[in-house]
């Protein structure tokens, strides 16, 4: 049985590839990274080619493609590190909204570009010092940590209990001040509510788990990318830098360190690829395997961002090779949404391996 991407699979990669490459150089990400310039060319170019519908049923609007189809996508985000609230506003809204079978009405402008959904789903994963949510006649009050996209219009919120609530990001006695973390790529905010008005889209775990997991599948590919693009940064630089008059990818240590990054991440992929598969085609495990997805390539990023750093020497810290975007990026998806102690646990409980 041969798995791999489809004809139509390969020919959006190679749309959304070449848009990226032209379109969104280091440069630009350098400026939105330095400066807190806004995402928003990033985004309105992705939006031309119909990113932001990818999820969403043609019915809403969208495309109505598959989890794959989102997971090539994110691999190409993350190996251009591209500033954007994809995986929050085209990934885990769609799945949450679908699934809930509410607040639909908003994914045709979500689907256009017109409309961003951040993400605020920490408290549904893990409490957190300093926050905590409380819900009274239907207005949430409290405060949200590292919210994903700190320009979006509206924001789906979580609470300990897993009810998911919708709440406009100009709504009276909500205020969001920006955060500022390792992965300046990605907006974050922290959102603090004084009896906000909030919709309530769903008070079932069940809509939670599908939102969670289509996130995680995301953020595996977006670290997939990420570390392929330093795998591949660090041979070519290895093949043209010279010491000793040799260039260093002679030298045995080097073969060494490429090997190994090439080993760890190569069977990523198929992973990546068998986990957004299992979204939708194989539902019984797809929970398990978004989580060991997600924890795997965890650890795998931070090894091969790390090592393709060491390749490059001392020029490897440098702004001007800019290989921290690519290793903070990695290091960031490392903890959103489930560090990988967390997420292995959550899949022993799934196997009945804990209580």
């Amino acid at each position: 049985m041969e798995f791999g991407l489809s004809s139509e699979q390969i020919l959006l990669q190679d749309s959304v590839n070449r848009f990226l490459t032209e379109q969104v150089p280091l440069d630009v990400v350098r400026k939105i990274a330095t400066d807190d310039s806004s995402d928003a060319n990033c985004w309105g170019g992705l939006t031309d080619l119909g990113i932001p519908g990818l999820l969403i049923s043609e019915a809403n609007g969208g495309l109505g493609l598959s989890s794959l189809d989102a997971a090539v996508v994110s691999e190409l985000l993350g190996y251009h590190v591209t500033p954007s609230p994809f995986i929050s506003s085209s990934v885990i809204a769609p799945a949450t909204m679908q699934a809930a079978g509410r607040g639909e009405d908003l994914l045709g402008s979500v689907a256009t570009g017109e409309t961003r959904i951040g993400i605020a789903f920490a408290e549904g994963i893990a409490s957190r010092n300093n926050a905590g949510l409380s819900v009274d006649g239907g207005k949430l009050s409290g405060k949200s940590l590292f919210a994903l996209d700190s320009d979006a219009n509206y924001y789906l919120i979580s609470t300990s209990t897993q009810e998911i609530y919708l709440v406009d990001a100009s709504a009276r006695g909500l205020s969001r001040s920006s955060l500022t973390t390792v992965d300046r790529t990605r907006s974050t905010c922290e959102l603090t509510y004084d009896k906000v008005d909030a919709l309530l889209i769903s008070d079932d775990p069940e809509v939670f788990r599908v939102a969670l997991d289509a996130g995680l599948v995301s953020l595996s590919a977006d670290t997939l990318g990420a570390s392929q693009c330093a795998l591949d940064q660090a041979v070519t630089y290895a093949g043209q830098r010279e010491q000793f008059k040799r260039v260093i990818a002679s030298f045995q240590a080097v073969k060494h360190m490429c090997a190994e990054m090439v080993a760890s991440l190569e069977p990523c992929r198929s992973m990546v690829w068998y986990a957004a598969h299992a979204l939708e085609e194989i539902p019984q495990e797809s929970t398990m395997m978004a989580s060991h997805t997600k924890a795997h390539l965890s650890e795998v990023g931070q090894f091969v961002t790390r090592t393709a750093t060491e390749v490059h020497g001392g020029m490897g810290f440098t702004d001007l090779v800019g290989l921290h975007y690519w290793f903070k990026r990695a290091g960031f998806n490392r903890q959103l949404l489930g560090s990988p102690e967390l997420l292995r646990e959550r899949a022993a409980r799934i196997q009945g391996l804990t209580a």
